[in-house]
């Protein structure tokens, strides 16, 4: 009885082993590609269970996610021969797995290095047109646009489709970035002398115009000032002209006590005059006797 099951058994493990070589699965985030002997038999296998022919056929499947490849510290040089450190991304994804399959093997690391290679050349290019101002202050766009346009050309013989080309950061090696550092610190030093050249020269003008205004101002002060005093002292001068001709009397002593305040109204004073001057008129008068 054994003996008659063992070679069933056999036949039907053959069997199985022969139907299990005969499929292949091809997942939602797959490319698949089918091959004999390293000659292409089959493209754009869907997700899902195919058939193959077993032992002669070979299956190849490749990522069909967008792959994201970083590369840092990549130097360049400006036309000025200033080299530049710069990091940047790549974004990809297969579009032909028949291309992709004869260009690269299948290798994602071999795709990824070529496509950098290309990438490289479009930023080398791009830089190498640009001084180095004009590389940091240029819009990143501007420049990963021109790399952008010539790297998609020639991935296409890959069966690769580029998707986005970034160039993340801009550096500068120690010793050009020290040059750079102290050329910037010289202009704004010059900058900073013309500034202060210019608000020297807008002090000294706008303290000579308000020197203008005030000796303006005073002067014209000055005179409105001699204006009101004369005409005070011509109303003054009428006013006593007025108080004369009503009492000539009263207005010759008053004159006399203001010449006495005068001449002799702080202590110490000394005056030289004869004792028989008009000066002392008052004085006599007023004597017991002389009223």
């Amino acid at each position: 009885m054994s003996s008659r099951i063992t070679p069933i058994v056999f036949v039907v493990v053959a069997l199985l082993f022969v139907a299990t070589s005969s499929l292949f699965t091809v997942q939602q985030t797959q490319l698949a590609i089918r091959t004999q002997f390293g000659e292409i038999q089959g493209v754009d296998y869907g997700p899902g269970l195919h058939m193959k022919w077993p032992f002669i056929d070979q299956i190849a499947r490749f990522e069909r996610r967008v792959v994201t490849q970083n590369y840092a510290g990549e130097t360049f040089l400006t036309n000025e021969n200033r080299g530049l450190l710069v990091d940047f991304y790549v974004k990809w994804r297969v579009a032909d797995a028949a291309k992709y399959f004869r260009a690269t093997g299948g290798n994602e690391d071999a795709a990824g290095q070529r496509l950098a290679d290309i990438v490289k050349d479009g930023i080398k290019n791009a830089v190498a047109q640009r001084t180095l101002q004009e590389v940091v202050t240029a819009e990143r766009a501007a420049v990963t646009g021109e790399m952008f346009g010539r790297a998609s050309t020639a991935v296409d013989d890959f069966g690769i489709e580029l998707m986005d080309v970034r160039v993340q950061r801009i550096d500068l090696p120690d010793d050009v970035a020290a040059r750079v550092y102290d050329n910037m610190k010289q202009n704004f030093e010059k900058q900073a002398r013309q500034l202060r050249g210019e608000g020297e020269k807008d002090n000294q003008r706008i303290k000579a115009e308000a020197d203008r205004k005030r000796t303006e101002i005073l002067s014209t002060a000055a005179g409105e000032a001699l204006r009101i005093r004369g005409e005070g002292d011509a109303i003054a001068a009428a006013t006593y002209a007025r108080a004369y001709e009503r009492n000539p009397g009263f207005y010759e002593f008053y004159r006399s006590m203001q010449a006495y305040k005068t001449a002799i109204g702080k202590e110490g004073d000394v005056i030289v005059v004869s004792p028989d001057s008009e000066f002392f008129k008052y004085f006599k008068e007023s004597a017991p006797g002389n009223r």
